[in-house]
C-alpha cells in the first residue's frame, strides 16, 4: 500500500514539472510578448549589431526580454543577429519574433532629388538607410569606381538619377552606389543613347545640360524650349551663358552652398571658373544639381525652334520670354532688369 501511494506521488510529481516544463515552454515561445499599443512596430539592426546591443531596442517593445532572450538562444539566434529592417506584429510571441528576424527582412524606400553636390546627397540618403553620411561620401568619390565606371569627380553626380528606391536599410555605402550605377545603365538603354548621339551629346552630357535647363525652369511645359535653346547654341559654338552655371560657381569658389544670390550681376560675369559659361564655351565639367529625369527627356528631345536667347517673364513668373535676335532680346531683357530694381533685388 505504501509502495504503491509512493509511485502515485512520484507520478503526480512528475505529471506536475511536466505540466510546469510545457507551460513555461510555451510561455517562453508562443505567448505574447510584445508591449506596444499600434499594430506594428519597425525594428532597425545594424550591422555591427549584437545580441546585447539588439535586446536594449527591444527592452521598450516587448513584455520580457529576459524570456526573448531565453528563446533565441535556444534557436541559436543569439550568435547570428542579422542586419536590416524588421516589422513585428502586435501580439507575436518570441518563435514567431525570432523567426521574423530571421526571414522576413523589409526594404526601405529610399527618395532623393535636387541636391547639388555629392555632399548634399550622402547627407540626404544617409537619413534613409543605415550608412553615415561620411561613409557614403568616401563611395560616391572613389576614383578607381568612378573611373571604372567612366566618371570623374566633377561629373559623378551624374550617374545618380533622382527617383524612389526599394533598398535594404543595412545596405552598405558600395551596395548604394553600385545600385545606383545599375539603374543608371538600365536608363541609358540603346533608344536613348541613340537620341543623345543625335545631339552629339554623351549621356553624361545630356546629364550636365539637363542639369542647367533644370535651374532655369522647372515648369515641365517649358523645359524642351529651354533645352532647344541651349541646343542651338551649342551647335552654333554660341557660349551657353547660364546665369545658373554663374550662382553655381560662386557658391562653389566661397565653399558655401547655403548661398543665396538672387541677382547675377555684371562683375560676376568674369569669376575665373570651368563652370563659368559667360567666359568658358560649351558645357561645364559637371551638372549644377542633380537633374530630374523630365529634365533630361527634354534634353533628348527639345523643341525645334530658332530661339537662341530667353530671360525671365515678369508677367509669368516661372516662364520666360524668348528671343531668335539680340534686338528681341536685349528689349525682353529691359522689361526684366526694371522689374528686378523694382522688386530691390540688387543682390
Amino acid at each position: 500500500m505504501y509502495r504503491r501511494k509512493l509511485i502515485v506521488l512520484i507520478s503526480l510529481i512528475g505529471v506536475g514539472f511536466g505540466f510546469f516544463f510545457v507551460f513555461r515552454f510555451h510561455k517562453v515561445f508562443f505567448w505574447n510578448n510584445t508591449q506596444f499599443e499600434n499594430d506594428y512596430s519597425f525594428l532597425f539592426i545594424d550591422r555591427d549589431d549584437t545580441i546585447d546591443s539588439l535586446s536594449l531596442q527591444l527592452n521598450p517593445l516587448l513584455k520580457s526580454t529576459k524570456h526573448f532572450l531565453l528563446a533565441a538562444e535556444k534557436k541559436g539566434y543569439t550568435q547570428r543577429v542579422l542586419p536590416g529592417k524588421y516589422r513585428l506584429e502586435k501580439g507575436m510571441g518570441n518563435n514567431e519574433i525570432i523567426n521574423a528576424l530571421r526571414s522576413k527582412r523589409l526594404t526601405t524606400r529610399v527618395i532623393f532629388n535636387n541636391q547639388e553636390r555629392l555632399e548634399d546627397l550622402a547627407g540626404r540618403v544617409s537619413v534613409q538607410i543605415e550608412a553615415d553620411s561620411l561613409e557614403l561620401l568616401h563611395a560616391f568619390k572613389d576614383s578607381l569606381f568612378l573611373a571604372e565606371a567612366g566618371f570623374d569627380k566633377e561629373n559623378a553626380l551624374a550617374m545618380y538619377l533622382p527617383n524612389t528606391y526599394d533598398l535594404f536599410w543595412h545596405s552598405t555605402p558600395e551596395d548604394f552606389r553600385n545600385r545606383m550605377l545599375d539603374y543608371y545603365q538600365l536608363f541609358w538603354n540603346d533608344e536613348r543613347r541613340k537620341q543623345a548621339k543625335k545631339l552629339n551629346l554623351s549621356p553624361i552630357e545630356v546629364y550636365i545640360l539637363a542639369s542647367i535647363v533644370q535651374k532655369e525652369s522647372v515648369q515641365k511645359e517649358e523645359q524642351n524650349r529651354i533645352a532647344g535653346v541651349y541646343i542651338n547654341r551649342l551647335r552654333n559654338r554660341i557660349k551657353l551663358q547660364a546665369d545658373p552655371t554663374i550662382i553655381y560657381a560662386l557658391k562653389k569658389e566661397a565653399d558655401d552652398f547655403s548661398k543665396q544670390v538672387k541677382r547675377v550681376l555684371y562683375k560676376d560675369l568674369k569669376i575665373k571658373s570651368p563652370y563659368n559659361t559667360y567666359r568658358n564655351r560649351g558645357l561645364p565639367p559637371g551638372p549644377i544639381v542633380m537633374s530630374d529625369l523630365s529634365a533630361i527627356e527634354a534634353v533628348l528631345n527639345p523643341e525645334k525652334h530658332n530661339y537662341i536667347y530667353f530671360v525671365a517673364s515678369p508677367k509669368k513668373p516661372g516662364f520666360h520670354l524668348f528671343a531668335s535676335s539680340l534686338r528681341q532680346h536685349n528689349k525682353n531683357k529691359r522689361v526684366y532688369t526694371r522689374w528686378l530694381d523694382q522688386q530691390k533685388l540688387y543682390r
